[in-house]
């Protein structure tokens, strides 16, 4: 049977799939613009960033594809995945924007979570892997749980 992993008291959700994916080479905390209904449902930790991205047009950042569930018994129209504006500086808007300009750099969110009472996102500049660079994620990945599993036996004797 498979652990249960924790989830620390103020991550609401992790796009784990990312860093899979991705090389993150520098990340970003934003700000998320949200309807009263989103943050409702966010507080019952109804939000996944597994199919989500980052939008940069007009010199601003928009997270596309966020899934948020709509709540039950509410006559109000809710469209679980519609766009969602992020909210940065304009500096670090310009570099994000200048990263992505060149070839091969994009920007992901990687994690939903919160902070004194605010719901941020935190994106990343990331590289796309090749596949021999997700082959090598995975062996490594399968030689530190091998590890972990050998110095568990070996301390239990």
């Amino acid at each position: 049977m498979a652990k249960k992993r924790k989830k620390s008291e103020n991550s609401i959700s992790e796009n784990r799939k990312a860093r899979f994916d991705f090389a993150i080479l520098k990340s970003f905390e934003a700000g998320i613009s949200l309807l009263g209904w989103e943050t409702k449902s966010i507080r019952q930790n109804n939000a996944q960033l597994a199919e989500s991205y980052v939008l940069l047009k007009g010199g601003e950042a928009w997270l596309i594809g966020c899934y948020v569930d709509p709540l039950k018994n509410s006559i109000l129209d809710m469209e679980p995945t519609r766009s969602r504006k992020l909210l940065l500086n304009k500096k670090e808007l310009t570099e994000i924007i200048k990263s992505t300009a060149q070839k091969g750099n994009t920007c992901i969110p990687t994690k939903l979570y919160w902070k004194n009472g605010l719901i941020k996102c935190e994106i990343a500049l990331a590289i796309g892997k090749k596949t021999q660079d997700k082959r090598n994620t995975i062996k490594s990945r399968d030689w530190e749980r091998q590890k972990a599993k050998e110095l568990r036996d070996r301390n239990k004797y």
